[in-house]
């Protein structure tokens, strides 16, 4: 099944176009395009199965924009991607330096310890 994650418009450490300002279609629409272009740039290319894209959503005020990531939710590489695009999406517009892959060890507590190494991006 298709699903979506819902990114914001902008950076969330960074002001954005405000439903009701003076040009505003104008501004959210390139400040989306922006905005996936450094989320490719921090997070890198969507893989097979998630697709970075502009939706539009009503609002009282009226129709505003955001980013979202569409993802088949039975395909595991789409679904981490989106969950890392909110996860990680870049906080400011010179938040672009590419993530790295690391290691975490993660201890479960139950009956018993368990650990777990988990692969994630940082």
């Amino acid at each position: 099944m298709r699903d979506y994650m819902d990114l914001e418009c902008a950076p969330c450490d960074e002001p954005c176009a405000q439903v009701g300002e003076p040009d505003y279609y104008l501004r959210a629409k390139e400040e989306c395009a922006r905005f996936i272009v450094l989320i490719r740039k921090k997070l890198g290319e969507e893989p097979p199965g998630a697709r970075l894209a502009v939706k539009s959503n009503p609002h009282d005020f009226g129709t505003y924009y955001s980013v979202v990531c569409h993802f088949e939710d039975n395909d595991e590489e789409a679904r981490r991607y989106a969950y890392l695009c909110e996860s990680d999406a870049p906080s400011t517009w010179q938040d672009d330096a590419p993530l790295t892959k690391k290691l975490y060890s993660v201890k479960v507590y139950l009956d018993c310890i368990l650990t777990v190494q988990v692969e994630a991006e940082s």
